[in-house]
């Protein structure tokens, strides 16, 4: 399979700066519009966090599913912060655990004064979960730009895509032009990554 090269085209730099533990809790410095990065546990949130900076490590991958339990902030240039958001659905995740997320991400998408989109990763091998629609949901209520984001493309055939694009299109009622295919590992979708980004904070 070919990795295409890394691209420097909307190259900035990057760092982490802070976990909030708060849905309210403020980020020090320079007010920043915030780009959420949200989906399963183990849909591969930080390898695209990673793909977008074009970094290889500034998220840490963890092969542990629901191990993040904060929201995970990263300063992308002057442009946003981009907010690493705990999956969703981990199943062995006790009740308290459960009820802890809720009450993070629930705050965090429905009232952040400062979000200004969210780039929502679903994983192209299956269709949205119960789990995946009821994320969806909670979207819909803040009306907010969300940009459905489908990775580790690399992982089907390319005979295979299409249908699957089609299949979670279908159950979002979304056109399948407008999710965006993506691969941490070959790259694909970089630059397009980049562009949604940006569009998010004109």
């Amino acid at each position: 399979m070919k990795v295409q090269a890394p691209s420097t085209r909307g190259l900035l730099p990057s760092e982490y700066l802070l976990s909030l533990v708060r849905p309210d809790q403020p980020i020090p410095g320079d007010p920043l519009p915030e780009i959420a990065l949200a989906g399963r546990a183990n849909v591969g949130k930080s390898s695209l966090l990673n793909l977008l900076v074009g970094r290889k490590a500034l998220a840490r991958v963890s092969a542990t599913p629901g191990k993040t339990r904060a929201l995970n902030v990263f300063r992308w240039g002057d442009v946003c912060h981009l907010v690493d958001v705990p999956g969703y659905g981990w199943s062995k995740a006790g009740h308290a655990d459960r009820a802890a997320w809720r009450k993070l991400v629930d705050g965090y998408v429905t009232e952040r004064p400062a979000l200004r989109g969210v780039l929502w990763l679903l994983d192209i091998r299956h269709e949205p979960s119960v789990d995946d629609r009821a994320f969806g949901a909670l979207l819909a209520q803040r009306r907010i730009p969300v940009l459905p984001v489908l990775t580790k493309a690399d992982k089907i055939g390319r005979s295979k895509r299409d249908a699957c694009v089609a299949a979670i299109a279908r159950a979002l009622d979304a056109d399948p032009g407008s999710l965006l295919v993506t691969s941490a590992h070959t790259r694909e979708g970089q630059e397009a990554l980049r562009d949604a980004v940006l569009a998010f904070v004109p």
